[in-house]
């Protein structure tokens, strides 16, 4: 157990069971998961109704963890690079039911040339990792990762199955996008919406800003171990490394290294859930929501050992429930146990965002613990 330390944000009197096991994940966190910093923010309909933050944003306990303080929150990024690919399709730049490689012809080598924008988003394309285990310093050559993505045959027949693809899934969605929009994501997420704290590619001017992760004390149980798994998490660069944290966050990679607040994270993961609408202006229309939140395959994981239903880029929580009790809310985690999703049922988002890491891939108990002390104060 530790102590509680001071707690600050909003949290109206309806919520105040959410302010309490926001609490008891300071000092009775369940694994002995007890948070160092952590910030949790609820948007309903558009009004941020709950911004809770408390802790430290450096394991010296020098700075404390400010409304302003970033984290990285790694996978959970996907949801907003899920919402940047929906926005592509509104403006009719995309669709999700065409192959890639209308919009990227090198794409469709090997074997890849069927394979649509909907099933590129839900995992589905058989790219989850390289095929032979590379240096981690690859990944700073964006052009050098796409090439060999692009060469690679599937790892299994496309559209047969999913299988999560960690970081590979940026680098593919991210050039897409590019092609399509004529912007990186990072560029176009600060254009489009430059009110929210969000930022793919760090600029050096916002390091000071970034809280000190502490990384999990075991390794996530990924279940029996074959190629696909190995070349998605374990071979040897799997992922980024060797060029020190400050290289990796200036980097653009959408699937991987989103910085953000967790009350602007939610703010914009409520587009989904609020009919589109961010701040009075209508981003998405109900087809192309519909389009993005629909399952597109939903079965065992080739990669995460879970049962999922994907949908464009997002986790459907039918048969996870780890995003409240409604089926059709749907969202993302992050590596050590961030989350945000976005329940269309309650027109409710929510982010969690921490930084003691838990191995936990899907459904940190703490962010559960939150969830369901705010389902029971709606």
């Amino acid at each position: 157990m530790t102590d509680l330390p001071e707690i600050h944000g909003l949290c109206p009197p309806r919520f105040a069971a959410v302010k309490d096991a926001f609490a008891a994940n300071f000092t009775e966190a369940p694994e002995g998961l007890d948070e160092l910093a952590a910030a949790f923010s609820v948007c309903i309909e558009g009004e941020t109704v709950i911004d809770l933050r408390a802790g430290w944003a450096d394991t010296a306990r020098t700075r404390p963890f400010e409304a302003d303080t970033l984290v990285p929150v790694y996978s959970t990024g996907k949801a907003v690079m899920a919402t940047l690919i929906a926005l592509c399709v509104e403006r009719g730049l995309l669709a999700y039911d065409q192959p890639v490689a209308g919009y990227w012809p090198a794409f469709g080598q090997a074997g890849k040339a069927a394979i649509t924008v909907g099933q590129l988003m839900s995992h589905q394309a058989g790219l989850p990792g390289f095929d032979e285990a590379i240096e981690p310093g690859l990944w700073f050559d964006r052009e050098a990762v796409l090439e060999r993505l692009c060469a690679q045959a599937p790892m299994w027949r496309p559209g047969t199955a999913s299988g999560y693809h960690p970081i590979t899934i940026g680098y593919l969605a991210g050039e897409l996008f590019r092609l399509v929009d004529g912007r990186t994501m990072g560029t176009a997420l600060r254009e489009e919406l430059p009110g929210l704290d969000l930022w793919i590619g760090l600029p050096d001017a916002e390091h000071g800003r970034v809280a000190q992760l502490r990384k999990p004390t075991s390794a996530p149980d990924l279940g029996p171990v074959d190629a696909v798994k190995r070349a998605a998490f374990l071979d040897k660069g799997s992922a980024p490394g060797g060029r020190g944290s400050a290289e990796w966050r200036k980097m653009e990679i959408p699937s991987a290294n989103l910085h953000g607040t967790a009350k602007d994270i939610a703010r914009l993961v409520n587009v989904v859930a609020n009919g589109g609408v961010l701040d009075g202006r209508t981003l998405l229309s109900p087809g192309v929501l519909a389009e993005m939140r629909r399952e597109r395959i939903h079965g065992p994981d080739r990669v995460l050992p879970f049962d999922i239903s994907w949908a464009a880029g997002l986790m459907r929580n039918e048969g996870l429930h780890v995003f409240g009790p409604n089926p059709t809310a749907a969202g993302h985690c992050g590596w050590g146990g961030s989350c945000a999703f976005a329940d269309p049922d309650a027109k409710l988002s929510a982010a969690y965002v921490m930084t003691r890491q838990s191995p936990h891939l899907i459904g940190d108990p703490r962010a559960v613990r939150l969830h369901e002390a705010l389902y029971a104060a709606l």
